[in-house]
């Protein structure tokens, strides 16, 4: 019996990954949540070889402490979704596209974001995969 092939089409569009934010990654808080520096110490769901660092990308959801910010929130681990990295990463029509920071959003283990407003551009790979944070974003690239 032959091997099953993954489903590739229109219906399950492959997502490439760009390794542009690994494990220790400090990221910009780009809402008005309270968190101003976070750091990266895990990325759910992502399986990888034996001490390689876990690794995501545009869109992804991380595990994050706060490193800078309000006294209550500082230390605290929390979710949070990326919107923006350095890192270029292509799109399917063939553009590039990179960001002058490293940002996130803090949100929910459920993906809602917990401050009302966005500062700055949120790639439209972040704003397609998590519509809420669609909703507050004042501007999508």
């Amino acid at each position: 019996m032959a091997a099953k092939r993954a489903k590739v089409g229109a219906a399950f569009p492959r997502r490439r990954r760009v390794a542009g934010i690994v494990v220790g990654t400090r990221l910009v808080v780009a809402d008005n949540s309270g968190a101003k520096e976070v750091m990266v110490i895990g990325v759910p769901e992502v399986k990888t070889r034996l001490r390689r660092l876990p690794y995501a990308s545009v869109g992804d959801m991380v595990v994050v402490t706060v490193k800078k910010g309000n006294v209550d929130l500082k230390g605290q681990v929390m979710r949070a979704v990326i919107i923006r990295q350095k890192k270029p990463f292509r799109r399917p029509d063939g553009t590039w596209v990179a960001f002058e920071d490293n940002a996130c959003v803090i949100v929910s283990p459920e993906g809602v974001p917990k401050g009302k407003e966005i500062r700055g551009p949120v790639a439209r790979e972040a704003a397609e995969r998590w519509p809420q944070i669609a909703n507050i974003a004042s501007m999508i690239v």
